[in-house]
Order: structure tokens, then C-alpha cells, then sequence
């Protein structure tokens, strides 16, 4: 599965993106945030008011933490993002 980090979230792990394959209790969005604040000291960082972070799933985000990630290919994280 590809993980796609944006902005700050980038910039804090240290990667734009990666290619994972998640542990098999990993199958929600929330368990997913849970299980990458477990991959080091920076992901535990950038991740730390991880409500905040927006989510998507094959292009289409989700707002549920118990979202289901069967199916995805793609998964990308990115911070809050405003208008103007």
C-alpha cells in the first residue's frame, strides 16, 4: 500500500511517500494513525494532535476513524487545510 505525506507532515517523517505493508490488525484509518505513531520518534511527532490530520483514501477523503481500509491503494495524510 502507498502512504502519501503532505506538507508539514512530510516534512516532519521525512518523506513524501512509501510504499507499507501494514501489520494485519491495522484495518481502520484510526488504527493506521495508531500504528505509524509507533514507527519513531517523528511520526510520533508530526502525528501527535493526530485529529487534526485530514485523510484520504484513494483519492477520497474520509472523516471517520473507523473508515475501513480494505480496498485501499493509496492512503494519503495531510493537515488541515484552509480557503482563501
Amino acid at each position: 500500500m502507498k502512504l502519501v505525506y503532505f506538507s508539514w507532515i512530510r516534512e516532519g517523517v521525512g518523506m513524501g511517500e512509501e510504499d507499507v505493508t501494514l501489520p494485519g490488525n491495522v484495518v481502520t484509518v484510526g488504527d493506521l494513525i495508531a500504528w505509524l505513531k509507533t514507527r519513531g520518534e517523528e511520526f510520533d511527532h508530526v502525528l501527535r494532535h493526530d485529529s487534526a490530520i485530514r485523510v484520504a483514501i484513494n483519492h477520497e477523503h474520509v472523516d471517520d476513524r473507523n473508515h475501513p481500509l480494505a480496498g485501499a491503494t493509496e492512503i494519503a495524510l495531510f493537515p488541515p487545510m484552509t480557503g482563501g
